[in-house]
This record gives structure tokens, sequence and C-alpha cells, in this order.
């Protein structure tokens, strides 16, 4: 087990999933640089630096100014043991999310980060300079809306291309973006989702004409983009808190793992996005569920649990679907945010390296299950 200081609170982590590029991984921090109003102290944290306080992603409009840093971290083995080294720092506005595009073998690793200025900025991965390089920014909202989330379309058909994203928006909105003819990505279509913010904006990886999206308000939406997004094709209302994260299974059809601010992860058959087939306890806010890359480990989840630490669950896929908690990972002292599986084979024991991190203390880890 490695254990990494961030220095700036920490809310990402994504593994690289090309093969070329595998050992590759990136953090990515969020820091408040502006005393906020005092009308909120249970956000605030502060670290002793009078000209600071760290704080908790918050779409409050306050006057703040958010920094942020992608961190690039490289993964090396030693006798069988992980450890893990920084090898680059991108400096940004704060970071809300990240996510690596799945390309084919001969296209090169692809780099999405979602910022708190309203932005989309693309990075290529350079494996000989071992170096990502920022190659466009694409605007999708005015600088005081964060941009909350973002997922790629290829996830379980990679392209040579970069297929289209999906960003979710602290004003409520949602937006598409797709190629245009000189391969740049740009906005096609951008519409109002959500009364509040849409913490998470997901496709479909078996139908990308299908993007999932959920929110503040207690909602999970589908949407059809080949439709006008004047109505969803389904709202489910039944969570008791927000919804926090949306994955589409990428090796099992018809299955959606959702996380909520109720202490609960729900796994849903999309044909019946309206009642769950299990719902499963995780002690904390759900604020990420990775289900894990590789088929022969199809029901293994991990979980980020907020104020529970983080998981490895099982999801069994049996005649009924059951919930199983097989690994808790509690060495982080503060809230968990960022978790992710890494991309590498399995090791020789069946488990795979995990990166997490965690906010108000600033810690990175990598551990196994």
């Amino acid at each position: 087990m490695v254990a990494l200081d961030t220095a700036w609170p920490a809310d990402s982590v994504e593994f690289c999933p090309h093969e070329s590029a595998s050992d590759i991984f990136v953090c990515g921090t969020y820091r408040l640089l502006e005393q906020p109003p005092v009308h909120a102290p249970s956000k605030l944290v502060d670290d002793g630096d009078s000209d600071s306080v760290d704080c908790e992603p918050t779409t409050r409009k306050q006057s703040q100014v958010r920094r942020g840093k992608c961190l690039v971290l490289q993964v090396a083995e030693d006798r069988g043991l992980s450890s893990s080294s920084q090898i680059q720092e991108i400096s940004l506005p704060a970071v809300l999310d990240q996510k690596w595009c799945h390309t084919s073998r001969t296209a090169s690793p692809v780099l999405g980060i979602a910022d708190s200025e309203g932005n989309i900025t693309l990075h290529e991965w350079y494996t000989e300079e071992r170096r990502l390089e920022v190659f466009q920014s694409i605007s999708c909202a005015p600088s005081d809306v964060l941009c909350l989330s973002l997922d790629w379309s290829t996830r379980r058909y990679p392209t040579n291309n970069y297929g289209s994203l999906v960003v979710s928006l602290s004003n409520g909105s949602l937006c598409v973006l797709n190629p245009d003819s000189t391969g740049n990505l740009t906005v096609v279509n951008r519409w109002h989702a959500h009364d509040h913010e849409p913490w998470v904006g997901a496709w479909n990886y078996w139908d990308t004409s299908i993007v999932y999206s959920g929110g503040d308000d207690l909602t999970m939406k589908g949407w059809d983009i080949r439709q006008n997004f004047s109505q969803p094709i389904f709202t489910n209302k039944r969570f008791n808190a927000g919804v926090t994260t949306i994955q589409s299974h990428p090796h099992v059809e018809y299955l959606i793992a959702v996380g909520s601010y109720d202490n609960s992860v729900r796994i849903f058959d999309t044909r019946k996005p309206l009642v769950p087939l299990v719902q499963g306890d995780v002690g904390g806010g759900a604020w990420r569920v990775k289900w894990h890359p590789s088929p022969t480990r199809k029901e293994d989840i991990l979980v980020a649990g907020m104020h529970d630490g983080f998981k490895v669950a099982k999801a069994h896929h049996g005649e009924d679907v059951t919930w199983e908690i097989v690994k808790r990972f509690d060495d982080h002292k503060s809230l968990a945010y960022g978790a992710d599986w890494s991309f590498a084979p399995l090791g020789v024991d069946g488990e795979t390296l995990i990166a997490s991190c965690s906010f108000y203390d600033h810690m990175l880890h990598l551990w196994s299950g």
C-alpha cells in the first residue's frame, strides 16, 4: 500500500485504459482560494493558511476563485509491490472530473478534464515524452458555471477518433459534444435537464443515443439524443437524496450502477429503470461507482463512499441480483471522493491495483482489491 500527499484537496482518480499507458494515472485537485461568506460553515475546513480555505466541491454562487491541478503519476513495480511517482503537474481551474477516452490501439490516449470555469480541456498522452499535452479547450458554459462531470461514448466500442462527450453543468444543463469536420469537439446540444445540480451525465455504452443524468433534485433521467430535449424518456424520482454517479456496465448489456447521497448503490436494468434490481448499502454517500474493467470480474464494483471510505462490492448477476461488500479500505481520514481500477492485467492473485483519493486530508493511496 502506497500513500502520497497531493498537497491540494483531491477529488478524482482515473487510470489510463490504453495498453501502451496502463501504468499511467491522473489525480485531480480542487482548492478554494478566497474566503467564502460565513453562511455555510459546514462546508469549510480551514487549513491554517489565513489566505485560503479548502472546500469540498460545491456550486454555491459566491465570489470564489477555484484552482486545481492534474497530477500525472506512473505506477512502478518493485518485488511485486506497487509504488507511484509523479511525472507531471498541470495547473487548471479546479478539477471536478476527468475521464480517459477509450481509443483503439493505433490511436493515442486522450484525457478530458472538466473544470470549475465551464471548460473541458483535452490532453493527448505522448508515450515517448511521458507527458500530457493540451490540444483543445472547449467552453461549455460561462466561467461562473462549473463542469461537474464528463463521460466518453467509446467505452464499449473504442475507435480511432474521440466519439462523443456528455458534460453536466452546475446550472442544471447537460451538453453533448461531437467532433466537427476538422476533428475538434464542439457543443452540438445543450438543454436544461435538472432543477438542481446534475452531478452526473453518463452514456449508455451499448446504445450511444441514450444518456443518463442524475442530480440534487433526487432524480435520475434518461435522454434520447436523437429526439428533442423537451422531456426525458424516463424520470425516476424514487431516491432519498441526490443522485451523484452513474456508470453503464462495459460488459453486461442493460445494467447500470447508480450512486446516491442516500448511502446506497442501486443496480438497474435499463429496460425497467424505475425499480432497481438490487439496492446495496455502502455506509456513506456513493460519490463514484466503477464497474471492474475485466470481463472476468464483471460482478465487481468499486465504490467511493464519501463518509465511509472505499469498498469493493459484488453484484451477483444470477436469477436475482444480490449485493455483497467483499473488501473495505479505510486508511483515508477524509471524504472519499476519487477511485478507479487499473486496466493492467490481473495479478497472479486475481486482484487489481486500485487508486483512491480523499479531500480534506489531500491523500492518494494505492491498494489492491
